[in-house]
Protein backbone atom coordinates (compact mmCIF):
# COMPACT_ATOMS: atom_id res chain seq x y z
CA UNK A 1 0.00 0.00 0.00
CA UNK A 2 0.84 3.62 -0.46
CA UNK A 3 -0.38 6.53 0.92
CA UNK A 4 -0.43 10.47 -0.12
CA UNK A 5 -0.47 12.85 2.62
CA UNK A 6 -1.19 16.77 1.79
CA UNK A 7 0.24 18.80 4.50
CA UNK A 8 3.27 18.77 6.65
CA UNK A 9 1.38 19.31 9.84
CA UNK A 10 0.88 17.58 13.45
CA UNK A 11 -1.66 15.67 11.96
CA UNK A 12 -0.35 14.40 8.77
CA UNK A 13 3.04 13.99 9.95
CA UNK A 14 1.93 11.82 12.75
CA UNK A 15 -0.17 9.68 10.73
CA UNK A 16 3.06 9.39 8.19
CA UNK A 17 5.07 7.94 10.92
CA UNK A 18 2.45 5.32 12.09
CA UNK A 19 2.23 4.12 8.76
CA UNK A 20 5.93 4.27 8.03
CA UNK A 21 6.42 2.17 11.53
CA UNK A 22 3.88 -0.41 10.12
CA UNK A 23 5.87 -0.61 6.45
CA UNK A 24 3.28 1.48 4.61
CA UNK A 25 4.80 3.48 2.30
CA UNK A 26 4.06 7.42 2.94
CA UNK A 27 4.49 10.25 1.11
CA UNK A 28 4.40 14.09 2.52
CA UNK A 29 3.55 16.93 -0.15
CA UNK A 30 3.73 20.75 1.56
CA UNK A 31 2.94 23.87 0.05
CA UNK A 32 5.61 26.17 1.35
CA UNK A 33 8.75 26.08 -0.07
CA UNK A 34 10.73 24.92 2.94
CA UNK A 35 10.03 22.56 6.45
CA UNK A 36 10.59 25.74 8.03
CA UNK A 37 9.69 28.15 5.66
CA UNK A 38 7.03 30.05 8.45
CA UNK A 39 7.20 29.88 12.36
CA UNK A 40 4.96 27.02 14.03
CA UNK A 41 6.44 27.02 17.09
CA UNK A 42 4.02 27.73 20.29
CA UNK A 43 2.70 25.60 23.32
CA UNK A 44 0.12 23.29 22.64
CA UNK A 45 -1.94 21.03 25.81
CA UNK A 46 -2.52 17.84 24.96
CA UNK A 47 -5.14 15.32 26.60
CA UNK A 48 -4.83 12.09 27.06
CA UNK A 49 -6.10 10.65 24.11
CA UNK A 50 -4.26 13.56 22.25
CA UNK A 51 -0.76 11.98 23.94
CA UNK A 52 -1.79 8.77 23.72
CA UNK A 53 -2.62 9.01 19.94
CA UNK A 54 0.93 10.45 19.25
CA UNK A 55 2.80 8.21 21.41
CA UNK A 56 1.08 5.19 19.37
CA UNK A 57 2.12 7.05 16.09
CA UNK A 58 5.72 6.97 16.75
CA UNK A 59 8.03 4.36 17.07
CA UNK A 60 8.63 3.01 20.84
CA UNK A 61 12.24 3.79 20.67
CA UNK A 62 11.30 7.70 20.85
CA UNK A 63 9.07 7.35 23.71
CA UNK A 64 12.16 7.76 26.17
CA UNK A 65 12.67 11.44 24.26
CA UNK A 66 8.85 12.34 24.20
CA UNK A 67 8.26 12.37 27.75
CA UNK A 68 11.47 14.28 28.20
CA UNK A 69 10.05 17.22 26.48
CA UNK A 70 7.05 17.12 27.66
CA UNK A 71 5.58 18.89 30.59
CA UNK A 72 2.35 18.02 33.05
CA UNK A 73 0.37 21.15 33.20
CA UNK A 74 -2.85 22.03 35.32
CA UNK A 75 -4.40 25.65 35.67
CA UNK A 76 -6.94 27.04 37.82
CA UNK A 77 -8.29 29.20 34.97
CA UNK A 78 -9.06 32.21 36.72
CA UNK A 79 -9.97 35.35 36.11
CA UNK A 80 -8.16 38.06 36.68
CA UNK A 81 -8.13 41.88 35.80
CA UNK A 82 -5.78 43.83 34.04
CA UNK A 83 -3.51 44.33 37.55
CA UNK A 84 -3.55 40.44 38.12
CA UNK A 85 -6.21 40.52 40.56
CA UNK A 86 -8.97 37.61 40.52
CA UNK A 87 -12.64 38.28 39.74
CA UNK A 88 -13.40 35.29 39.02
CA UNK A 89 -13.22 31.37 37.37
CA UNK A 90 -13.71 29.91 33.97
CA UNK A 91 -14.69 26.59 35.34
CA UNK A 92 -12.74 23.58 36.38
CA UNK A 93 -9.12 23.87 36.52
CA UNK A 94 -7.57 22.12 33.22
CA UNK A 95 -4.56 19.20 33.16
CA UNK A 96 -3.15 17.87 30.23
CA UNK A 97 0.22 17.35 28.53
CA UNK A 98 2.59 20.34 27.85
CA UNK A 99 4.51 20.28 24.24
CA UNK A 100 6.23 22.60 22.21
CA UNK A 101 4.57 22.28 18.61
CA UNK A 102 7.66 22.95 16.62
CA UNK A 103 9.72 20.36 18.44
CA UNK A 104 6.90 17.72 18.48
CA UNK A 105 6.55 18.94 14.18
CA UNK A 106 10.58 18.50 14.27
CA UNK A 107 10.17 14.70 15.87
CA UNK A 108 7.26 13.43 14.03
CA UNK A 109 9.66 15.02 10.60
CA UNK A 110 12.26 12.08 11.15
CA UNK A 111 12.82 10.10 8.98
CA UNK A 112 10.31 10.58 6.68
CA UNK A 113 10.00 11.79 2.76
CA UNK A 114 8.54 15.33 2.57
CA UNK A 115 8.14 16.90 -0.48
CA UNK A 116 7.85 20.70 -0.07
CA UNK A 117 7.05 23.48 -2.73
CA UNK A 118 4.52 20.83 -3.70
CA UNK A 119 1.10 22.97 -3.83
CA UNK A 120 -1.71 20.40 -4.95
CA UNK A 121 -3.86 21.68 -8.10
CA UNK A 122 -6.35 18.65 -8.23
CA UNK A 123 -6.47 14.67 -8.97
CA UNK A 124 -7.97 11.84 -10.70
CA UNK A 125 -9.25 8.51 -9.23
CA UNK A 126 -8.03 6.15 -12.06
CA UNK A 127 -9.90 3.51 -13.50
CA UNK A 128 -7.81 0.63 -10.97
CA UNK A 129 -9.17 2.43 -7.95
CA UNK A 130 -5.77 4.37 -7.05
CA UNK A 131 -5.35 8.46 -6.99
CA UNK A 132 -3.01 10.33 -8.76
CA UNK A 133 -2.27 13.90 -7.11
CA UNK A 134 -1.51 17.20 -9.51
CA UNK A 135 1.31 19.17 -8.52
CA UNK A 136 1.62 22.86 -8.96
CA UNK A 137 5.84 22.67 -9.36
CA UNK A 138 6.23 19.12 -9.00
CA UNK A 139 5.23 15.54 -10.98
CA UNK A 140 2.16 13.96 -10.21
CA UNK A 141 2.28 11.22 -7.77
CA UNK A 142 -0.06 8.44 -7.91
CA UNK A 143 -1.47 6.09 -4.12
CA UNK A 144 -3.68 3.43 -2.88
CA UNK A 145 -4.83 6.64 -0.60
CA UNK A 146 -4.46 10.85 -0.75
CA UNK A 147 -4.99 12.16 2.58
CA UNK A 148 -5.78 15.78 2.86
CA UNK A 149 -3.86 17.06 6.34
CA UNK A 150 -3.42 20.36 4.33
CA UNK A 151 -5.71 22.63 7.18
CA UNK A 152 -8.11 24.95 6.67
CA UNK A 153 -7.52 26.11 3.73
CA UNK A 154 -7.55 22.74 2.11
CA UNK A 155 -7.55 22.11 -1.19
CA UNK A 156 -8.15 18.42 -1.25
CA UNK A 157 -11.32 19.39 0.78
CA UNK A 158 -12.09 21.87 -2.25
CA UNK A 159 -12.10 19.23 -5.17
CA UNK A 160 -13.56 16.03 -2.37
CA UNK A 161 -16.10 18.39 -0.20
CA UNK A 162 -16.71 21.89 -2.16
CA UNK A 163 -19.75 22.84 -0.33
CA UNK A 164 -17.49 22.38 2.91
CA UNK A 165 -16.32 25.76 3.67
CA UNK A 166 -14.58 27.46 6.10
CA UNK A 167 -16.84 30.00 8.67
CA UNK A 168 -15.16 32.90 9.90
CA UNK A 169 -16.16 33.61 13.64
CA UNK A 170 -15.47 37.52 12.97
CA UNK A 171 -12.49 36.82 15.57
CA UNK A 172 -8.80 37.42 15.45
CA UNK A 173 -6.51 37.41 18.08
CA UNK A 174 -2.40 38.52 18.35
CA UNK A 175 0.16 34.89 19.36
CA UNK A 176 3.59 35.73 20.22
CA UNK A 177 6.09 34.27 22.61
CA UNK A 178 8.41 35.50 25.32
CA UNK A 179 11.89 34.11 26.62
CA UNK A 180 10.96 32.98 30.24
CA UNK A 181 12.81 34.54 32.58
CA UNK A 182 12.65 35.33 35.78
CA UNK A 183 11.49 38.44 35.61
CA UNK A 184 8.26 36.52 34.81
CA UNK A 185 7.94 34.16 37.44
CA UNK A 186 5.51 35.98 39.40
CA UNK A 187 2.96 35.62 36.50
CA UNK A 188 2.21 32.11 37.43
CA UNK A 189 -1.19 32.76 39.04
CA UNK A 190 -2.06 34.09 35.57
CA UNK A 191 -0.52 30.92 33.34
CA UNK A 192 -3.79 29.50 32.40
CA UNK A 193 -6.04 32.13 33.24
CA UNK A 194 -7.79 35.03 31.18
CA UNK A 195 -7.03 38.31 31.52
CA UNK A 196 -10.06 40.45 31.01
CA UNK A 197 -9.46 43.99 29.40
CA UNK A 198 -11.46 46.10 27.57
CA UNK A 199 -12.97 44.27 24.86
CA UNK A 200 -9.95 42.03 24.81
CA UNK A 201 -8.99 38.82 26.48
CA UNK A 202 -5.01 37.53 27.03
CA UNK A 203 -4.03 34.48 27.90
CA UNK A 204 -0.69 33.28 28.83
CA UNK A 205 0.83 29.57 28.98
CA UNK A 206 4.52 28.72 30.32
CA UNK A 207 6.20 26.07 28.67
CA UNK A 208 9.15 24.49 30.42
CA UNK A 209 11.23 21.81 28.93
CA UNK A 210 12.30 19.10 31.69
CA UNK A 211 15.74 19.05 29.16
CA UNK A 212 16.53 21.10 26.75
CA UNK A 213 15.15 19.56 23.63
CA UNK A 214 18.36 19.70 21.54
CA UNK A 215 20.28 18.45 24.76
CA UNK A 216 17.68 15.49 25.45
CA UNK A 217 17.68 14.57 21.81
CA UNK A 218 21.54 14.45 21.39
CA UNK A 219 20.93 11.94 24.82
CA UNK A 220 17.87 9.82 23.93
CA UNK A 221 17.75 9.60 20.49
CA UNK A 222 20.97 10.56 18.57
CA UNK A 223 19.00 9.96 15.41
CA UNK A 224 16.75 12.79 16.18
CA UNK A 225 17.47 16.50 16.06
CA UNK A 226 15.55 19.21 17.92
CA UNK A 227 15.53 22.86 17.34
CA UNK A 228 17.74 24.33 20.36
CA UNK A 229 14.61 26.13 22.28
CA UNK A 230 14.46 27.32 25.95
CA UNK A 231 11.41 27.84 28.25
CA UNK A 232 8.89 30.58 27.23
CA UNK A 233 5.49 32.05 28.08
CA UNK A 234 3.45 31.72 25.05
CA UNK A 235 0.66 34.57 25.06
CA UNK A 236 -2.27 35.37 22.98
CA UNK A 237 -4.89 38.38 22.77
CA UNK A 238 -8.00 37.88 21.87
CA UNK A 239 -9.16 40.93 20.17
CA UNK A 240 -12.82 41.97 19.17
CA UNK A 241 -15.09 40.38 16.85
CA UNK A 242 -13.97 42.52 13.51
CA UNK A 243 -11.11 43.92 15.38
CA UNK A 244 -8.36 45.15 13.50
CA UNK A 245 -4.12 46.04 14.13
CA UNK A 246 -4.99 49.33 12.63
CA UNK A 247 -1.61 49.15 10.53
CA UNK A 248 0.42 48.73 13.73
CA UNK A 249 2.79 45.68 13.99
CA UNK A 250 1.46 42.56 16.21
CA UNK A 251 3.70 43.52 19.10
CA UNK A 252 1.83 47.13 19.61
CA UNK A 253 -1.03 46.25 18.88
CA UNK A 254 -1.10 44.27 21.86
CA UNK A 255 0.32 46.97 23.57
CA UNK A 256 -1.71 49.85 22.22
CA UNK A 257 -4.64 47.57 24.29
CA UNK A 258 -3.07 47.55 27.58
CA UNK A 259 -3.10 51.66 28.74
CA UNK A 260 -2.99 51.05 32.73
CA UNK A 261 -2.23 47.09 33.09
CA UNK A 262 0.07 45.59 35.53
CA UNK A 263 3.79 46.52 34.37
CA UNK A 264 4.77 43.24 34.08
CA UNK A 265 2.66 42.15 31.75
CA UNK A 266 3.34 45.25 29.61
CA UNK A 267 6.98 43.49 29.92
CA UNK A 268 6.09 40.27 28.81
CA UNK A 269 4.54 41.73 25.28
CA UNK A 270 7.53 43.98 25.25
CA UNK A 271 9.91 41.41 25.37
CA UNK A 272 8.51 39.24 22.87
CA UNK A 273 10.20 38.02 20.03
CA UNK A 274 8.59 40.41 17.00
CA UNK A 275 9.69 37.53 14.64
CA UNK A 276 7.28 34.89 16.27
CA UNK A 277 4.11 37.85 16.91
CA UNK A 278 1.46 37.07 14.28
CA UNK A 279 -2.50 38.37 14.00
CA UNK A 280 -4.40 34.78 13.58
CA UNK A 281 -8.46 34.93 12.29
CA UNK A 282 -10.26 32.26 13.67
CA UNK A 283 -12.04 30.39 10.95
CA UNK A 284 -14.08 27.14 11.74
CA UNK A 285 -14.60 23.84 9.62
CA UNK A 286 -17.60 21.61 10.43
CA UNK A 287 -17.93 18.90 8.82
CA UNK A 288 -21.46 18.03 7.75
CA UNK A 289 -21.95 16.75 4.14
CA UNK A 290 -20.34 13.11 3.52
CA UNK A 291 -18.77 12.46 0.78
CA UNK A 292 -18.80 9.55 -1.67
CA UNK A 293 -16.73 6.29 -0.81
CA UNK A 294 -13.51 6.55 -2.45
CA UNK A 295 -9.35 6.55 -2.13
CA UNK A 296 -9.57 10.36 -0.64
CA UNK A 297 -10.14 11.50 2.68
CA UNK A 298 -9.95 14.06 4.51
CA UNK A 299 -7.74 14.86 8.68
CA UNK A 300 -7.51 17.63 10.64
CA UNK A 301 -8.29 21.10 10.49
CA UNK A 302 -8.35 20.10 7.13
CA UNK A 303 -12.41 18.74 7.95
CA UNK A 304 -12.92 20.01 11.44
CA UNK A 305 -11.15 22.84 12.42
CA UNK A 306 -11.97 24.23 15.61
CA UNK A 307 -12.17 27.49 17.60
CA UNK A 308 -8.28 27.62 19.74
CA UNK A 309 -10.75 28.27 23.02
CA UNK A 310 -11.93 24.77 22.68
CA UNK A 311 -8.13 23.54 23.18
CA UNK A 312 -8.91 20.32 21.02
CA UNK A 313 -7.43 21.36 17.24
CA UNK A 314 -4.56 19.32 17.77
CA UNK A 315 -5.55 16.88 19.90
CA UNK A 316 -8.11 15.91 17.16
CA UNK A 317 -6.06 15.65 14.57
CA UNK A 318 -3.50 13.50 16.19
CA UNK A 319 -6.72 11.14 17.48
CA UNK A 320 -7.56 11.21 13.55
CA UNK A 321 -4.23 10.34 12.73
CA UNK A 322 -3.79 7.56 15.02
CA UNK A 323 -7.60 5.93 14.29
CA UNK A 324 -6.86 6.37 10.30
CA UNK A 325 -3.48 4.35 11.08
CA UNK A 326 -5.23 1.78 12.66
CA UNK A 327 -7.83 0.99 9.83
CA UNK A 328 -5.43 1.30 7.20
CA UNK A 329 -2.63 -1.09 8.59
CA UNK A 330 -6.23 -3.71 8.70
CA UNK A 331 -6.43 -2.72 5.36
CA UNK A 332 -2.66 -3.22 4.72
CA UNK A 333 -3.00 -7.13 6.34
CA UNK A 334 -5.84 -7.57 4.49
CA UNK A 335 -8.47 -7.65 6.92
CA UNK A 336 -10.80 -5.49 5.71
CA UNK A 337 -11.05 -3.74 1.86
CA UNK A 338 -9.22 -0.39 2.01
CA UNK A 339 -12.36 1.68 1.26
CA UNK A 340 -14.44 -0.18 3.88
CA UNK A 341 -11.09 1.02 6.19
CA UNK A 342 -11.52 4.16 4.97
CA UNK A 343 -14.89 4.24 5.53
CA UNK A 344 -15.18 3.03 9.25
CA UNK A 345 -12.68 6.33 10.15
CA UNK A 346 -14.34 8.91 8.59
CA UNK A 347 -17.71 7.66 10.25
CA UNK A 348 -16.36 7.76 13.57
CA UNK A 349 -14.39 11.12 12.39
CA UNK A 350 -17.32 13.05 11.68
CA UNK A 351 -18.98 12.22 14.75
CA UNK A 352 -16.24 12.95 17.03
CA UNK A 353 -14.93 16.15 15.01
CA UNK A 354 -18.26 17.50 15.05
CA UNK A 355 -18.32 17.52 18.48
CA UNK A 356 -14.99 19.05 18.52
CA UNK A 357 -16.31 22.36 16.76
CA UNK A 358 -19.12 22.36 18.49
CA UNK A 359 -17.68 22.77 21.77
CA UNK A 360 -15.20 24.97 20.91
CA UNK A 361 -17.39 27.59 19.44
CA UNK A 362 -19.70 26.83 23.02
CA UNK A 363 -16.29 28.65 24.67
CA UNK A 364 -15.88 30.91 22.32
CA UNK A 365 -18.15 33.53 23.89
CA UNK A 366 -16.20 33.46 26.96
CA UNK A 367 -13.33 35.32 25.39
CA UNK A 368 -14.82 37.36 22.60
CA UNK A 369 -18.32 37.98 23.12
CA UNK A 370 -20.34 39.16 20.05
CA UNK A 371 -18.43 36.32 17.89
CA UNK A 372 -20.31 35.08 15.04
CA UNK A 373 -21.08 31.46 15.97
CA UNK A 374 -23.54 29.80 12.68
Amino acid sequence: MRVSVVGAGLGGLALAQGLRGAGIEADVFERDPGIVARFQGYRLVLNPTGFQAVRDCLPTRWHPLLDEIVMEASAEQLVLDPRLNEIGRLGAGRTGIVVDRQVLRHLLLTGLTVHTDAALTGYDVLPDGTVRARFAHRAPATADLLVGADGVTSAVRGVLSPRTTPTDTGVRFVIGRTPLTDEFAALSKAYGSKIAGDGVSLLLGAMRFRTPPKQAAERLAPDVTLPDIGDYVRWAMILPPNGSLENLTAQDAVLARMDGWHPQLRALIEQADPDNSTLLSIRVVEPAERWAPGPVTLLGDAIHATSPTGGNGANTALRDADLLRRRLIEADGGSRDLLDAVGDYERQMFEYGAEAVRSSLERLPAFAPGAKLS
